[in-house]
Order: C-alpha cells, then sequence, then structure tokens
C-alpha cells in the first residue's frame, strides 16, 4: 500500500545562476508530499490496525525533521556568498544553509535524504519512504524517489 501526507511551508530562496528572475530573492508558499510504502497493520486493539503509518505521526516527524527548520526561513546555497554575508547581518535571522543550490529538484532530494531514516519499518510492516514531491508553485514541482538513490 502507498500513502501519501501533505504538509505546506513558506520559505524563500534564490537561484544565483539563474537567468531570469529566479536569481532574485523571492519567496513560495512550498507543498510537500511524502509518500510512504508498507503493508497494512492488522492488529486488532492496535492504534494503527487496518493503517501503514498514522497520517498524524507522518506529519509529526516530518515538522519535526524538516518542516519546521525550513518553515519561514531563508533556503542559501552556502556558496552564494554575498547572499550568505547579508543573511548573517540580520539579527536572528532564521537561515538555512545547503550544500547545493536550492532547486526544486534540490530541495526534494535534500527532504529525501533528511527524512528517509525517520520512516523506518517500526511496525514490521515494511515502511519505508518511497517519493518526495515538492511543489514550488501550483504547477512546478520535483520528485525524488527511492528508485533514484
Amino acid at each position: 500500500m502507498r500513502i501519501t501526507r501533505r504538509l505546506e511551508f513558506d520559505a524563500g530562496h534564490r537561484i544565483p545562476d539563474h537567468a531570469s528572475q529566479c536569481k532574485h530573492l523571492h519567496g513560495h508558499r512550498y507543498v510537500l508530499e511524502i509518500s510512504l510504502t508498507g503493508d497494512i497493520i492488522q492488529k486488532a486493539g492496535d492504534p494503527a490496525n487496518g493503517m501503514v503509518m498514522d497520517f498524524g505521526e507522518i506529519k509529526h516527524i516530518a515538522k519535526r525533521e524538516l518542516v519546521d527548520h525550513w518553515d519561514h526561513a531563508f533556503l542559501a546555497y552556502r556558496h552564494d556568498t554575498p547572499i550568505v554575508n547579508f543573511l548573517a547581518s540580520l539579527p536572528d535571522h532564521k537561515t538555512v544553509l545547503l550544500d547545493a543550490v536550492p532547486t526544486a529538484e534540490n530541495l526534494a532530494l535534500i527532504a529525501f535524504r533528511i527524512l528517509d531514516a525517520h520512516y523506518t519499518d517500526s511496525f514490521g510492516n515494511h515502511l519505508r519512504l518511497e517519493r518526495v514531491r515538492l511543489f514550488e508553485t501550483p504547477n512546478c514541482w520535483a520528485d525524488f524517489t527511492r528508485d533514484m538513490l
């Protein structure tokens, strides 16, 4: 069975080498979809009976490990020196430094790598993260899937 939980967050970024508008500081209302696969739990009396994983637990893990860190932050490529230095000059600014340019593609890959270990087979039902889909806009998104590892 495959299940998906959707979360939203706001963040700023820029693509320093972009040939158009995205080279400027701007932000998005990102949508993150987390898809997991596993067997449906069949344990009478268990709160997860009939589920692959409780959707609330999927949300809790994603918020703790990723969304709360990226929400209302500026996602900056650590080698984008002018922006990194500028953001460092702002007291208490929420900046997340990344090892890759914060494109939708790279953010989906980074999110997958961050979340993968946290969705483990703790229920004995072969649970695993299969896909992270990150919408940058309602019409533009990137997928990173397990088979791409």
